[in-house]
């Protein structure tokens, strides 16, 4: 892979952009058109693609060489663990990938490398039929380089963008962080729908201290389509009392289908307090989600390469999910045609 030298993005990608438009100037009307090109591509998916397998959430990162000689080096303090490290490459996934028959994957941008994409966007730019990216978005940005970035990466293959509240700044000695809804936040959101650009949201301390602010996304972009990590990270009960907070927070997520912007990423299985063959996680929480949202509001995802160390592995979680589902429709649209409706479909080049 070919170091990035500016703001994220490799110069390798300066003949790819030039032959996609006259200029390398992004501009919002090139985006604009982009998106909306591969949202009607996409309206066809469930009946010519639903038989694919997509992997809706994963990481790679640089392996320690790229990393200290490769021009791709962690953040600050974003070191990944000793187990994987060497474990996230992009051929590493592709063999994974290929071992249990997945057809495509989104790529979500890993905190390893932080805001700068230049090493999802050369797996992107070297497997354009098997991958597409979703950014991390910025909060420190201004207005005018959080929107021009959202369409610079757009531009690369990047179909969605994760907002991180715990990257958001802090509050003025209130403790926590700002709310995702406010002041730019709400406008990358917004631009997100124009641009058909779902958003991830990882609340990854609990739904429940991020609701209020994801309801107010909602109803404030009702055409910006909203995705929660990991069943929302509404872990199971540690117990078997039914109203225990873990319960209390699970309702809020079923709640949360009365929006038709909403979807779910069944991945991570083992982030539910329940070990494989995750029978609780089925009955407890796919099951009650598949009645609430419908599987065409729900995607299936790995969390590779933190799956690799899981009894189960990588290709053992694609085939335990797709065993799930009953129902052929449900089952396809679970495990691929969800992804394909909101973020185009797989197989032919991300950027065309």
């Amino acid at each position: 892979m070919t170091p990035r030298t500016k703001n994220g993005v490799p110069y390798l990608f300066t003949t790819f952009a030039t032959t996609l438009h006259t200029t390398r100037t992004i501009s919002c009307c090139s985006a604009l058109s982009l998106s909306m090109m591969m949202s009607s591509s996409s309206s066809s998916t469930s009946t010519t693609s639903s038989h694919k397998i997509i992997d809706s959430h994963l990481h790679v990162w640089a392996n320690q060489k790229e990393s200290s000689t490769g021009g791709y080096p962690y953040a600050t303090n974003q070191t990944p663990p000793p187990s994987l490290i060497d474990r996230s490459s992009v051929d590493e996934l592709l063999t994974q990938m290929q071992s249990a028959n997945v057809n495509g994957a989104l790529i979500v941008q890993p905190i390893n490398h932080r805001f700068d994409h230049s090493y999802a966007a050369s797996a992107i730019a070297a497997h354009p039929r098997k991958f597409k990216g979703m950014m991390l978005h910025d909060p420190s940005l201004s207005k005018q380089d959080a929107l021009s970035r959202l369409e610079e990466l757009l531009l690369l293959g990047f179909v969605g963008v994760r907002f991180n509240p715990y990257l958001w700044p802090a509050k003025d000695g209130n403790g926590g962080n700002e709310r995702m809804s406010d002041g730019v936040g709400m406008d990358v959101y917004e631009r997100c729908g124009q641009l058909k650009m779902p958003v991830g949201v990882m609340c990854f301390k609990g739904l429940q201290l991020h609701y209020d602010d994801i309801v107010a996304l909602i109803e404030a972009s009702p055409d910006t389509m909203l995705i929660l990590d990991h069943f929302g990270f509404t872990a199971l009960s540690s117990n078997s009392n039914k109203n225990d907070k873990e319960e209390e927070v699970f309702q809020m997520l079923l709640s949360l289908s009365q929006y038709e912007s909403v979807h779910v990423k069944i991945s991570a299985l083992f982030r539910q307090n329940d070990t494989a063959p995750y029978e609780n996680v089925k009955e407890k929480r796919l099951d009650p989600l598949l009645k609430a949202f419908g599987a065409e509001r729900l995607l299936f995802g790995t969390d590779f390469p933190f799956v690799l160390e899981q009894e189960e592995g990588y290709k053992g979680t694609v085939e335990l999910v797709n065993s799930w589902v009953e129902k052929d429709s449900d089952r396809n649209m679970l495990m691929g045609g969800t992804s394909e409706r909101l973020f185009g479909p797989w197989g032919s080049s991300t950027i065309s």
